[in-house]
């Protein structure tokens, strides 16, 4: 079964909370399997904490797109100058897609909590 995703790109902002969805976005992709924050999340926060590609078949979509399925946003937040943060949401396909804000925090902080999760998992 596949995991779907959004992945949208935001201005960090003064004000804008990580754990709201912001007014605005400057780009977005859908994902359309893995997008489960111990796969999509920890290839995102990979790719910009060591600078490797993520190549997981991402559809570059208008930032107007709306999926009612979807089971997870990503949002990652940056500026000039700034840090850059990251925000996962879990959403209900066909139901709220607005969510619940589950992640807010560094790509390594994301990269510390996922893969201790996945490193559990693979010891069971």
């Amino acid at each position: 079964m596949s995991t779907r995703a959004q992945v949208r790109f935001a201005t960090r902002e003064d004000g804008v909370s990580f754990s709201e969805h912001p007014d605005k976005i400057h780009a977005q992709f859908y994902v359309h399997s893995d997008g489960y924050p111990e796969g999509l999340g920890l290839d995102i926060a990979t790719s910009y904490a060591d600078k490797v590609s993520v190549s997981k078949g991402w559809e570059i979509e208008h930032v107007q797109t709306i999926h009612s399925d979807l089971e997870y946003i990503y949002y990652i937040w940056s500026d000039y100058d700034k840090d850059t943060w990251i925000s996962i949401f879990e959403t209900k396909p066909f139901e709220d897609q607005n969510g619940r804000c589950i992640f807010v925090g560094k790509p390594n902080k994301l990269i510390a909590k996922f893969e201790r999760i996945t490193y559990d998992e693979k010891r069971d």
